[in-house]
C-alpha cells in the first residue's frame, strides 16, 4: 500500500482501537475527554464539552488574532523549549544543514525527522542522544502561492524537533506525551481548557503509527507521531526501536501567544518594519482586523475554487471582492518578500544555489516571484538590506548565518543579472507569442513558457493587455510550475549497468583495494562462474566502475579481466569466454595493471584536491556535483554561480600543486556514520548520499575530507602534478573542471609543446611571438568578415603580418581555418598564453 492508503488503513483501527494506541489513561488523568466533530467528524480530546474539533474550517478561522498573551517572538520560543527540555533529559543539538546531502530522498531538509533517515530511524545507526531536541530549518515548496496570503504559510520554517530512539521496553507513550503536553501549560502558560487534542494516524516511507495534533483557536501548533510499525508483505510489523517524532513549527507559538495580524509580523519583525516602511505601505487596519481572521481559509490546496472564496470572505466583512484584493494583495507581496529571502538565505548558506534543475530551480522561482512583486508594484527594495536584517536577528539562534550573509548577498546579485538578462531575451518571445496566439492558447502556456524560457506571466499578460487581450493568471501558479519541473525531472533516467546476475546465495565481495591502493597482486577463491564469462571471488582487489572512477584492468590466472562491476554487494569480473575455463572453487591467481591503477589514483586523489582548492578560492558554497576519472584524464563538477575567470582557475590550480608539494598524509579510515558526522560535519558528503552505517572518511590532512570509495594514493606528493585543461559551464550553477594529473599530465604538457611549436609554423614566428600574433590575426579576421559581408574590397594590409611582414596567403588561410573553429576558446587562450610561455620554454 502507499503510505496514503497505509494511512486511510490504520486510521480505521484507531476509530475502535484507540485505547490501545494513545495514552488514554494519561488523558483522562488530565480531565480530558473524547469527543467526535460534528463538521469533519474527527474525534478528538478536550476538557469542556465541544462540538467542532478545533480545525480552521470547523472553528470559523483564527480566534487567537488580536488578543495577545504576551510578548514573544521567534528566538524565544526556542530558548524557552530547549531550558524546559533539557531540564526534562532532552539533550539539545544544533540544527542539520537545509540542504540534505546525507538523505537520498530528498533535495532539502522538509522535516525534523528527516535529519535521522534512515539510518538512526531504522536502528543502523546510533542517534546523537536517545531523547533530544532540536530547531531544525525546514524547506517546503508546496505552498509557495499561499505564501503571504493565508498569514501563516512559509517556503522556510524552522520545526522544533522532540525526538526519541527507545527500545521497545524503554519507550513510555505517556510519558513522552506528559513530556510535550507541559510545553502548553508551562512553556506556553496555557489553560488545559485552551487546547484540543486531535486523534490522527501518520505513514511515511513503509513506516507508520498513531498521531496526536494539538489545536487552540483554530490554530494547529504541534504534533507527536508516535512511529511504532514497519508495513510488510506479510502484515505489519513492530519495529524494534520505537520512535518518537514531535514536530511543532517555532513560528506557532509565537504567532498564537503575540496574537499577532500574521505569522510573519512576529516572527521577522524587523524584516516586516522594514518593508512596510520603504513601500510606504499603510493598510486598512479595520479591513484587515476582519480579514486576517479569515485568511487560513484561502488555502489553495483546500479550495476547489479560490475566486468564490475571495467573494465569500469579501461578502462576510462586508467589502467589494476588488477592494478586499487592492488591500490585501500588496501585503501579501511584501511578505512573500520577507518569507522568500529568510529561505534563499538558510539555503544558499548551507550550500544550495539557484539554478534550472532540481532543488536550485525551486529557489530560482521564489527569486523571480519576489522581483515579479518589485515591478508590479513599482517598489525600490534593497534585497542585500533585507539578508543583512535577517541574519543579524537571527544570529543568538543561528550564528552561521551571518558569517555566509556576504556570499549569500554576492550570489543573489548574479542570479538580479541573470534575471535582468533573460528579461531581455524574453522580450521578443513575449512579443511573437501575444502576436501568433488566442487568449486562451496564451493561457495554456505560461507555465510552459516560465518553465523553459523563464518568462514572467506578469510580463505576458501586461503585454497583452496592452494589445487588448486579458491573460489571467492562475492563482496556484507557481504550484503548477513546480509541478511540471518535478515531473520532468523524474522523466530524466540515468543508464546504470544492471546485470542481474544470479547472485542471491552467493556470500558478498570482500574489497581489498580500500586498505591498500598499490595491491596489485593477490590470490582469491572463485565463489562463482555465470556463464563462463561472469566470475565472483571471494575478495578482490580489483576495483570495479564506481562512484565516477573507471574499473581495473588485469589478469585472472593470466586469463585478460576486461570490465568489472559491481552488483549490490557483489564484485563481478569479466573474461572472455574463449578462453580456459575458471570452475567455483578454484584458487586463482590475480594481476593488476599497475599502471592504470596508478593513474586512476593519482586523477580520483587529485579529484578531491582540486574540490578542496575550488572551496578555498572560491567560497564554501562549493560542493561537487560530478566526477569521471579515466586514464586519460578527468573532470571534477563542482557548483558555482559564475564562469571561472583566468585568475581563478590558476590560483586553484597552484593551490592544488602546492598541497601535492607539500606531501601530506592522506588518512583513510572507516568510521561510524555518525562519529564521521560529528568530527567533519556534513561536508563529508561532497558526491551525495552514501549508502550504509560506516562510511569511509578520506582525510587529506588539514585540507579536504570526504566519504568516498574510491582508491587513493597515501601521500599527495604521489599525485606529482595537476594541469586544469579547461573549465566549462555544463549547466547553469555547475562548472566542469578538466584536468589531468601524474604522467598524463606530462603527457599534457608535451602535448601543448608540440602543438605551440605547431602553430608558431602556421604563423611564421616564434612561440613567445604566438599570443600577439593571435590577437593581430582574430582582429583581421574579423574586419575581413565586416567587409565581406558589405560587400567590399578586402584591403591589403589585411594580408601583413607585421611581427614578420610576410604576406604568405596560404599560411594565413591556413591559420584562419584553425582560428575559426576555435573561437571560443580564444580570447581564453590568447590572455593565458602568456602565463605559460615560460612554462612552454622549460619543456621545449
Amino acid at each position: 500500500m502507499t503510505d496514503k492508503e497505509l494511512k486511510s488503513e490504520f486510521k480505521k483501527r484507531l476509530d475502535t482501537e484507540y485505547t490501545r494506541f494513545f495514552p488514554v489513561e494519561k488523558l483522562k488523568e488530565l480531565g480530558y475527554t473524547r469527543h467526535s466533530c460534528n463538521n469533519c467528524h474527527k474525534h478528538f480530546w478536550s476538557i469542556e464539552e465541544r462540538t467542532v474539533c478545533g480545525e480552521p474550517a470547523c472553528e470559523g478561522g483564527y480566534s487567537f488574532i488580536g488578543h495577545k498573551k504576551e510578548d514573544v517572538d521567534f528566538l524565544e520560543v526556542w530558548r524557552r523549549f530547549s531550558h524546559q527540555f533539557e531540564a526534562l533529559g532532552y539533550t539539545p543539538i544544533k540544527r542539520y544543514p537545509s540542504v540534505a546531502r546525507w538523505n537520498p530522498t530528498m533535495d532539502f531538509t522538509i522535516a525534523s525527522i528527516a535529519d535521522f533517515q534512515p539510518y538512526v530511524v531504522s536502528g543502523e545507526v546510533e542517534p546523537p542522544a536517545k531523547k533530544l531536541i532540536v530547531p531544525q530549518t525546514c524547506i517546503r515548496f508546496n505552498d509557495i502561492d499561499n505564501v503571504g496570503i493565508t498569514g501563516r504559510h512559509m517556503t522556510e520554517f524552522t520545526m522544533i524537533g522532540q525526538h526519541a530512539f527507545l527500545k521497545k521496553e524503554e519507550f513510555d507513550q505517556a510519558e513522552l506525551f506528559h513530556d510535550y503536553f507541559t510545553w502548553y501549560t508551562k512553556g506556553m502558560r496555557l489553560k488545559t481548557s485552551e487546547f484540543v487534542i486531535h486523534e490522527d494516524a501518520w505513514a511515511g516511507g513503509g513506516n507508520f503509527g498513531p498521531c496526536l495534533e494539538f489545536f487552540s483557536k483554530g490554530l494547529e501548533i504541534g504534533n507527536q507521531v508516535y512511529m511504532l510499525f514497519e508495513a510488510t508483505p506479510s502484515g505489519p510489523k513492530e519495529l524494534r526501536q520505537k520512535v518518537l517524532d514531535m514536530g511543532m513549527g517555532q513560528e506557532r507559538p509565537s504567532w498564537y501567544l503575540s496574537g499577532s495580524p500574521t505569522a510573519y509580523d512576529v516572527n521577522f519583525p524587523n524584516v516586516c518594519k522594514f518593508l512596510f516602511s520603504t513601500c510606504m505601505i499603510k493598510q486598512d487596519k479595520k479591513m484587515m482586523e476582519r480579514f486576517i481572521p479569515l485568511s487560513g481559509t484561502l488555502n489553495i490546496d483546500e479550495v476547489d475554487n479560490i475566486e468564490e472564496q475571495w467573494k465569500e470572505i469579501a461578502k462576510r466583512i462586508d467589502y467589494d471582492v476588488e477592494t478586499l484584493k487592492a488591500t490585501v494583495l500588496p501585503s501579501a507581496a511584501l511578505y512573500s518578500i520577507g518569507d522568500h529571502t529568510r529561505t534563499l538565505l538558510y539555503t544558499i548558506a548551507d550550500g544550495a544555489l539557484p539554478g534550472n534543475v532540481g532543488g536550485g530551480y525551486n529557489l530560482r522561482v521564489l527569486y523571480r516571484r519576489m522581483m515579479s512583486f518589485i515591478e508590479k508594484y513599482g517598489w525600490d527594495i534593497d534585497l542585500d538590506k533585507i539578508i543583512d536584517l535577517h541574519a543579524r536577528y537571527l544570529k543568538p539562534q543561528y550564528p552561521e548565518l551571518q558569517e555566509k550573509a556576504e556570499l549569500v548577498k554576492k550570489i543573489l546579485e548574479v542570479e538580479k543579472r541573470k534575471y535582468l538578462q533573460n528579461k531581455v531575451r524574453g522580450a521578443q518571445a513575449i512579443s511573437h507569442l501575444i502576436g501568433q496566439k488566442t487568449e486562451a492558447e496564451i493561457q495554456e502556456k505560461l507555465p510552459e513558457l516560465y518553465d523553459s524560457q523563464g518568462i514572467l506571466p506578469e510580463d505576458i499578460a501586461h503585454e497583452a493587455k496592452k494589445r487588448g487581450k486579458i491573460i489571467r493568471i492562475p492563482e496556484n501558479f507557481y504550484a503548477k510550475v513546480t509541478e511540471r519541473h518535478e515531473n520532468a525531472d523524474k522523466g530524466k533516467t540515468q543508464t546504470k549497468r544492471e546485470e542481474k546476475l544470479p547472485l542471491d546465495d552467493i556470500p558478498e565481495t570482500i574489497p581489498l583495494y580500500f586498505e591498500q591502493w598499490n595491491l596489485v597482486d593477490f590470490s582469491a577463491f572463485v565463489v562463482s562462474v555465470i556463464d563462463n564469462t561472469f566470475i565472483v571471488l571471494d575478495e578482490t582487489a580489483f576495483y570495479p566502475t564506481s562512484g565516477g572512477q573507471m574499473h581495473d584492468i588485469g589478469t585472472i590466472n593470466s586469463i585478460p579481466v576486461l570490465d568489472v562491476f559491481k552488483q549490490g554487494k557483489h564484485i563481478i569480473h569479466v573474461i572472455d569466454p574463449t578462453h580456459q575455463k575458471i570452475k567455483k572453487g578454484d584458487k586463482v591467481s590475480c594481476s593488476i595493471d599497475f599502471e592504470r591503477r596508478m593513474q586512476l589514483a593519482q586523477h580520483h586523489t587529485g579529484a578531491h584536491i582540486l574540490n578542496g582548492a575550488a572551496r578555498r578560492i572560491l567560497g564554501e558554497h562549493i560542493w561537487q556535483a560530478g566526477a569521471a576519472k579515466t586514464p586519460e584524464k578527468a573532470r571534477l563538477d563542482i557548483t558555482h554561480y559564475d564562469n571561472l575567470t583566468d585568475e581563478e582557475v590558476t590560483k586553484i590550480e597552484e593551490l592544488a600543486n602546492k598541497v601535492i608539494h607539500e606531501n601530506r598524509p592522506i588518512l583513510k579510515t572507516l568510521m561510524d556514520r555518525n562519529i564521521a558526522e560529528r568530527e567533519f560535519g556534513f561536508t563529508i558528503y561532497q558526491g551525495g548520499a552514501v549508502p550504509g552505517k560506516r562510511l569511509r572518511i578520506i582525510n587529506i590532512l588539514d585540507f579536504d575530507v570526504e566519504a568516498c570509495g574510491g582508491t587513493h594514493l597515501d601521500v599527495t606528493g604521489d599525485v606529482y602534478k595537476i594541469k586544469i585543461i579547461r573549465t566549462t559551464k555544463i549547466q547553469d550553477g555547475v562548472i566542469r573542471i578538466e584536468f589531468v594529473a601524474g604522467k598524463a599530465a606530462n603527457a599534457h604538457a608535451d602535448e601543448t609543446a608540440s602543438a605551440a611549436t605547431e602553430v608558431a609554423r602556421i604563423l611564421s614566428c616564434d612561440i613567445p611571438q604566438i599570443p600577439e600574433r593571435c590577437k593581430e590575426l582574430f582582429d583581421k579576421w574579423k574586419r575581413a568578415g565586416k567587409a565581406a559581408k558589405k560587400g567590399e574590397a578586402l584591403p591589403p594590409s589585411l594580408f601583413v603580418l607585421t611581427s614578420t611582414e610576410t604576406t604568405d596567403g596560404d599560411a594565413l588561410e591556413e591559420a584562419s581555418k584553425i582560428l575559426k573553429t576555435q573561437k571560443e576558446h580564444l580570447a581564453k587562450t590568447v590572455k593565458r598564453f602568456k602565463t605559460e610561455l615560460e612554462k612552454m620554454k622549460h619543456v621545449n
